[in-house]
């Protein structure tokens, strides 16, 4: 008990993994802008009121909100989308502030909405991660310098300034929580498939022709030991994930083998967007890597222009230590999320 006072005021005067949150509000910004430039040129044809949903017929479908429901004017379909690449563009820059984060989060939501036939599951994610950004300090790295952002902090009241740091780091832990949740529950979800009990699921994920890379795909499912290795890896990975993450010294290792997991998926099965999705919200345990990183760029570029360079860690960054009492990815804090996945 000696420990909780001081791990309760580094809750209070301490932010965790700040530079990881502005990662992953700049990735997922990303991927929102990505998906709006990728259907630029078939925006009529895929989101119009005339396209290949027709208005009426998507209004009898939409089961929650969507900005473009208001409207059946082309125009006003236009300006949403135009809208909505503007906002992602303003998120990947960290300019907006919170206000721009909840509106490209509504924009976002209301095109998936619009024609949910496109998404391939990393919609799901983001629709829960970025409202837990709006609580995190998500701007204060990776960010364009703007006046306005610099004086608003001293505007607020004091009692506002001081629940700043608890919101925050309540926002990271559950950022932590979901993406744990979703991997466990992934994970068990498989053990029950007959095809992944026996170490042959991945024989026939790479084989359905919409996720099949031609040239490479067959060079996997045609190996057996590839085949029973990667069904196994990735169960035991998903399952085991969360308890990655309570060790310190294996949290990098586990954030990093995540990311090349995603990274597979993109490469081999084409799902780009939920795989930057789950990368993004891996960043919470990478940052201290990302501030390290950050660090190095800095002193490279301090070298090159002659000024001295600067290598400090602000306070209260990076990746948790043991007693630190950082919350999100400290292993303390992050055991309910095994705990309240066990179950599923």
């Amino acid at each position: 008990m000696k420990g909780f006072p001081a791990r309760l005021d580094a809750w209070t005067l301490h932010p965790a993994a700040v530079t990881g949150v502005s990662g992953t509000r700049a990735l997922l910004g990303f991927v929102g802008l990505m998906y709006y430039v990728s259907q630029y040129r078939e925006r009529n044809y895929l989101f119009g009121p005339d396209g290949i949903l027709p208005h009426d017929e998507f209004l009898d479908q939409l089961t929650g909100f969507s900005l473009y429901a208001l409207s059946a004017s082309p125009a006003w379909s236009e300006i949403l989308f135009h809208a909505g690449i503007a906002a992602g563009l303003a998120v990947v820059l960290g300019v907006g502030g919170r206000p721009g984060l909840a509106l490209h989060w509504v924009l976002l939501w209301s095109v998936y909405q619009r024609q949910p036939g496109l998404l391939d599951g990393g919609d799901n994610l983001a629709y829960v991660v970025i409202p837990f950004l709006l609580l995190t300090r998500c701007y204060d790295r990776f960010s364009l310098p703007t006046g306005l952002a610099g004086r608003l902090p001293g505007l607020l009241p004091g009692a506002v300034r001081a629940v700043g740091v608890p919101f925050h780091n309540l926002g990271v832990l559950m950022v932590a929580v979901q993406i744990c949740l979703v991997y466990v529950v992934s994970g068990l979800y498989k053990v029950m498939g007959q095809e992944w009990q026996d170490g042959t699921a991945l024989f026939y994920v790479m084989r359905v022709p919409e996720f099949e890379l031609p040239g490479w795909s067959h060079l996997v499912y045609e190996n057996d030991a590839l085949v029973v290795l990667g069904t196994y890896g990735t169960v035991a990975f998903l399952v085991y994930f969360p308890l990655g993450v309570l060790v310190p010294a294996l949290r990098p290792w586990a954030a990093a083998t995540s990311i090349a997991f995603h990274v597979s998926i993109a490469f081999f099965m084409g799902l780009t967007g939920f795989a930057l999705t789950m990368i993004a919200c891996d960043l919470v345990f990478l940052s201290g890597a990302l501030e390290r990183a950050e660090a190095a760029v800095r002193i490279r570029i301090r070298a090159r222009t002659g000024r001295a360079p600067d290598t400090g860690t602000p306070p209260g960054d990076g990746d948790p230590q043991p007693g630190s009492g950082t919350p999100a990815p400290d292993p303390e804090s992050a055991r309910p999320a095994a705990a309240a996945a066990g179950p599923a």
